[in-house]
């Protein structure tokens, strides 16, 4: 009995020597924080890494979503507060761990071909359903009523050159009717309707997940009252085709055959370019896509020396053709005929965040306008055959002239025949702007 104020001495000692080392632990561990909290804000501060930990992390759980956050992330010079921009994350992603690692400032136009490895493959992937590409059938300008006044037109058209075929004693092919551009709308916007930014865009527009447009790039009369026709003469080079993604082909083209595919479609455009309605063109069949992801920057130093060698030129059409589900087709019945629709692309430079610093486009706002009036020809007088247009991040070197398209034509499951009949519908109405006569002013 006597030990045991001894034993309740002895447990109370070491009671306070685990309370002295459990509090020891609590300031070890709350200094700890504080260093890693101070090394964390001295990070933001200077645009450095963010801590291992969390890189492994994220590349685990991140590493399914990487083209879409390192889009999203893109526009910012600096590192996010959640590490997004991490050297393991980006090790796939060249150019953007370039411009990463060396900062806004370490980024010169030599170096702007490594950014575009994002690009390459990039264009594929819409940050919308499909759906939304499509107009309704709200959409003003596809109002049953219209559609068959549209259709009545041109079949008194297709009359009267069934009549000058007679003449003429020409027979076409059976079942196979001939395209004849439209000389009459059969819609017209009232464009004072249209002023607000809100319904410019529900009428014309598709915007990627990924990037913002706004009022001060989106602006009706801005828009309609750039110039766009082609002033020099047929004696030179006015328009080039060219095709970052060559290899891209149709539901029946035939493998290695330049006359089919993408290239086809350009060859055929191009003659109708010339043939029909006079203008000088020259059609670039060069590959750049052996490797998809390096297409841009591929085709950028090859465009360029065409257009330093080739100076008349005013306009430069990329001729792409999308990519669908395969119970998904892009076709339309025009004049009786199967055709494909198209889309006008154009990448704003610009994330949610803001404009990316190392894609600069002097020509942003032509690039913009002419969509727009090729988008609104179409609708006044092809109904359906043009989807929105579709506004994305990138630059997709829309940035060498000021009349400059990316047009997604068709996509991999339409025939040569409906891309082919798509391609006369493209040139008159290219015509229509080229020339001047649309926008009516």
């Amino acid at each position: 009995m006597k030990s045991c104020p001894r034993r309740i001495y002895l447990n109370m000692c070491k009671n306070r020597k685990g309370l002295k080392l459990l509090l020891i632990a609590i300031v070890m561990i709350a200094l700890g924080c504080g260093c890693v909290e101070l090394l964390r804000e001295r990070e933001t501060k200077t645009k450095t890494a963010a801590l291992p930990l969390h890189g492994m992390t994220e590349r685990l759980v991140m590493a399914p979503y990487l083209p879409g956050i390192c889009r999203m992330c893109e526009g910012s010079s600096q590192i996010s507060e959640d590490g997004l921009f991490l050297k393991g994350l980006l090790s796939q992603y060249p150019g953007l761990l370039f411009a990463w690692e060396n900062g806004e400032e370490g980024v010169t136009e030599s170096d702007y071909a490594r950014i575009f490895l994002s690009e390459g493959s990039d264009e594929d992937h819409k940050g919308l359903p499909e759906e939304a590409l499509d107009y309704g059938d709200d959409a003003i300008h596809l109002e049953k009523s219209l559609e068959s006044a549209f259709l009545k037109e041109n079949s008194s058209y297709l009359s009267s050159q069934e009549e000058i075929r007679e003449q003429d004693g020409e027979e076409e092919e059976a079942g196979k009717q001939p395209f004849v551009p439209a000389e009459e709308k059969s819609y017209r916007y009232q464009w004072p309707e249209l002023s607000s930014y809100e319904e410019l865009v529900k009428a014309f527009y598709a915007v990627d997940s990924t990037t913002v447009a706004g009022e001060e790039l989106l602006r009706t009369d801005r828009l309609l009252e750039k110039d766009m026709r082609i002033q020099g003469s047929a004696d030179a080079p006015q328009i080039l085709i060219y095709h970052t993604h060559s290899r891209e082909s149709f539901a029946d083209s035939v493998p290695g055959d330049e006359n089919s595919g993408i290239l086809g479609a350009g060859e055929y455009l191009a003659t109708l370019l010339r043939e029909q309605y006079g203008y000088n063109v020259i059609h670039n069949t060069d590959c750049y896509d052996e490797e998809r992801d390096y297409a841009y920057s591929n085709s950028l130093p090859a465009i360029e020396a065409i257009l330093e060698e080739y100076p008349s030129i005013e306009a430069v059409i990329d001729l792409h053709r999308d990519a669908m589900p395969e119970d998904r087709r892009l076709v339309m019945d025009i004049q009786g005929r199967p055709t494909a629709q198209f889309m006008f692309f154009n990448g704003l430079c610009r994330t949610k965040k803001g404009e990316i610093a190392q894609l600069e486009n002097p020509y942003l706002a032509d690039n913009l306008a002419l969509s727009f009036q090729m988008q609104a020809a179409c609708n006044e007088y092809y109904p359906g055959i043009a989807r929105r247009i579709y506004l994305k991040a990138y630059r997709y070197n829309m940035h060498l002239c000021p009349k400059s398209l990316l047009i997604e034509l068709g996509a991999q499951n339409n025939t040569e025949e409906e891309i082919h009949n798509a391609c006369e519908l493209l040139a008159h109405v290219l015509d229509l702007v080229f020339s001047g006569r649309e926008p009516e002013r």
